[in-house]
């Protein structure tokens, strides 16, 4: 079924003034580049002002500056980027799940299930869940005893929560996922090898938090693995034992937090970005793309480490002190790089 809208319902959604025909239809987004006549398109990065030039959208996303020189329908706000974010979800085809209980599932008759939730087919919903009104499980998933979900959540296929898990409201679990699962926890034990130390603590998930794809959070040792209010994590991120999440911080792709790690508010680890275990960071910290977060961080900035060639840790160490004052030497640093590429 199409979808269609007026630029003046869009707008007054946005808060957004007009600049010319309010009442273009439109019935879908697209880029600068490929939009047609009845299609909406938005420029947040300068990279494709360009793109302006030739655009044959219905209407355009502009802040004020670049709609002063646009010659077509726009839309003028202050942060296109968020506007096109919260447009979004009005041409979002997403199916959504009837409201019902498949008959394959199967649930614990000590668990209490709210009112307007959907359960797919093959779901496992174990002793003692408790799931609340408007939330949607998704084929093939389990819900471990004693664990808890939050109202209008939404969780995908194939995802594993173990016993003991608390997710807050309107949380958003990707298919892959596994929440719960034993921290990585052995003591040596000689010759006999290693002695597995159960992991008797939970995992604790704050509001509006989304989990990308086969990302894995750990259930505490001890004490339960938190992670704050709107917390974003990507694809295949991994979350450690006891580790402490901080409210509004974002995850990218591959970034990992070991045991014990406490990670500030509103902090950024970018893709492959690591934080050894036991370091804190403080919060607005953002370490970029396959940095090695060693220790604790105190001072909100962006740190990266990544150029350093491979080396054994001892030199490795001996390194990072003798330059730790030193300004960066771009020169070693495009050769270190153009090496790797030729490899």
């Amino acid at each position: 079924m199409s979808i269609s809208f007026s630029l003046k319902q869009i707008a007054s959604f946005l808060d957004a003034q007009v600049q010319g025909d309010e009442s273009v239809e439109i019935t879908g987004i697209a880029t600068l580049e490929s939009a047609n006549a009845h299609q909406l398109a938005f420029l947040s990065n300068p990279k494709y002002a360009k793109q302006l030039e030739r655009c044959q959208a219905g209407a355009v996303i502009l802040q004020s500056d670049q709609a002063q020189s646009f010659k077509g329908n726009c839309l003028v706000v202050s942060d296109a980027y968020l506007c096109y974010a919260k447009i979004s979800a009005w041409f979002d085809r997403t199916p959504v799940a009837e409201k019902a209980i498949h008959a394959s599932a199967v649930i614990d008759p000590t668990a209490t299930i709210g009112e307007a939730v959907s359960i797919g087919a093959n779901v496992v919903v174990e002793a003692d869940v408790c799931i609340g009104s408007g939330s949607t499980i998704k084929a093939n998933t389990v819900i471990g005893a004693r664990s808890v979900v939050g109202n209008d959540c939404c969780i995908a296929a194939n995802v594993s929560i173990y016993h003991d898990v608390q997710l807050g409201c309107r949380v958003n679990i990707h298919s892959g996922a596994v929440i719960g699962a034993d921290g990585f926890g052995f003591a040596p034990n000689g010759n006999k090898g290693w002695q597995k130390i159960s992991q008797i603590g939970g995992v604790v998930i704050g509001d509006d938090v989304e989990v990308g794809a086969c990302t894995t959070i750990d259930r505490g040792a001890i004490h339960n693995t938190r992670i704050g209010n709107s917390v974003i994590l990507d694809n295949h991120v991994q979350i450690a034992h006891n580790a402490v999440i901080g409210d509004g911080t974002a995850m990218a792709a591959y970034a990992g937090v070991a045991g014990s790690t406490v990670v500030g508010k509103n902090c950024l680890l970018a893709a492959g970005a690591h934080v050894v275990g036991h370091a804190s960071l403080c919060d607005n910290v953002q370490d970029m793309a396959h940095s090695l977060v060693f220790k604790d961080i105190n001072q909100p900035n962006s740190y990266s480490n990544a150029v350093m060639p491979l080396m054994t840790t001892a030199d490795w160490s001996k390194k990072l002190c003798t330059n730790r004052a030193a300004k960066p030497n771009l020169a070693a640093i495009k050769k270190t790089r153009k090496k790797r590429l030729s490899r």
